[in-house]
């Protein structure tokens, strides 16, 4: 059903085996489109996002609960023009609102 093809690496311009393996695997993941990279430039644009999974550790505010007045941290720098909760107090409002 699929047979190898020879693509070419839209970031180092430089040839690639699209094995039938490769294919068929795509295939049965719903992908529609051929890989538009070489595998070695995959692997390297992996590494430069860490795999796509790490962050940076996002920047903590600290503020007093609107509801409870419990100290905790927000990832946002509070205003003070609206109301702030702490993760105890925040989950039941946003429940509400669903």
């Amino acid at each position: 059903m699929f047979s190898d093809k020879i693509l070419v690496c839209k970031e180092c311009g430089r040839e690639f085996e699209f094995t039938a393996s490769e294919q068929e695997f795509y295939a049965e993941k719903g992908f529609t489109n051929e890989p538009g990279r070489c595998p070695e430039c995959r692997a390297a644009r992996k590494n430069r996002n860490n795999g796509g999974f790490s962050r940076q550790p996002r920047e903590m505010f600290p503020a007093v609960c609107a509801t409870c007045g419990k100290e905790t941290t927000v990832p946002f720098q509070p205003s003070g023009d609206r109301p702030v909760y702490c993760r105890d107090c925040f989950q039941p409002r946003s429940r509400n609102n669903w």
